[in-house]
């Protein structure tokens, strides 16, 4: 038998028990090698559809696909094996019905291996998480700023900032709790509201933009490292990746171009002929 016991990978109703526990660490991860680093420290990785933003260079997240959501999920399955993985249903895979949106979650997780996945919770979706979570998918909810909802709103805001809105995003986390939903993520939101969320629901609620009282937090790891020029409000920068990779790739540059890259010790050389050994005569008693 093996000294080192398999790691068991963090489970939905491992998140759900952490509510109002020891506050529940998530990031999201879009390949193998950042998903390799990032698992000891998290008990969640989301693969977002922010990967459309963040790794394809699109403007929102509305254009990302199913099978883009599929590539990256397989990815970063590979690359961890503690903390539990839950993939966002893209933009057009889940709202027209509980029915398409079973076959597409369905899709992702067996494709995948991924423990669960993400919808956006908007006033039709209740019915649809209660829909997925009866028939075996765990489901991750989202309240307040849903990026996917961009077109309908004009742009990116906080939300929850008047009383009409504070009680809307409010009866959707609570119809996104009823329904099942083992998390709901609560983005960009008064910081007044998300308290009040939290003391609402029995799920934990996964702050971004939201209060430092929800019961664990999530933010865009390529924000985190400081890869873009601009971040929102709500990130902290703990490093500047960016500015690392910049200085390396001109490093890079100038020895290339000054032929100091490669030099020997980057280059392979030919093998020395192998000299023939001496032949020990049958008397000889050496060797």
């Amino acid at each position: 038998m093996s000294q080192h016991s398999e790691i068991r990978r963090v489970t939905a109703p491992d998140i759900r028990a952490r509510k109002g526990k020891e506050p529940v660490v998530c990031l999201t991860a879009y390949t193998a090698p950042v998903a390799r680093i990032l698992d000891p420290h998290c008990d969640l990785l989301l693969v977002g559809d922010s990967v459309g933003m963040v790794v394809h260079g699109l403007p929102n997240t509305v254009g990302v696909t199913l099978e883009m959501m599929i590539l990256h999920g397989q990815a970063v399955m590979r690359g961890s094996q503690h903390a539990m993985v839950v993939v966002d249903m893209p933009f057009g895979s889940y709202e027209a019905s509980p029915e398409i949106a079973y076959v597409n979650a369905a899709r992702i997780l067996k494709e995948t291996g991924a423990q669960a996945i993400k919808v956006e919770s908007g006033p039709s979706i209740a019915a649809t998480i209660a829909f997925l979570v009866e028939r075996g998918i765990p489901v991750m909810g989202h309240v307040g700023l849903r990026p996917q909802a961009v077109n309908v709103d004009g742009k990116f805001r906080a939300k929850g900032r008047s009383s009409e809105e504070r009680a809307k995003v409010l009866a959707e986390a609570r119809a996104a709790d009823a329904a099942g939903a083992f998390a709901i993520v609560v983005e960009g939101v008064d910081e007044t509201l998300a308290p009040e969320i939290s003391a609402a629901i029995a799920a934990p609620t996964i702050g971004i933009g939201a209060s430092a009282q929800c019961d664990g937090q999530i933010l865009v790891t390529d924000d985190l490292l400081g890869l873009f020029e601009w971040t929102p409000k709500f990130v902290r920068r703990y490093a500047d990746l960016k500015g690392v990779i910049d200085k390396a790739a001109g490093a890079y540059a100038a020895d290339v171009r000054a032929r100091r890259f490669p030099a020997a010790a980057e280059t392979y050389a030919m093998a020395a002929a192998r000299k023939p050994q001496p032949r020990v005569a049958r008397g000889d008693k050496r060797g």
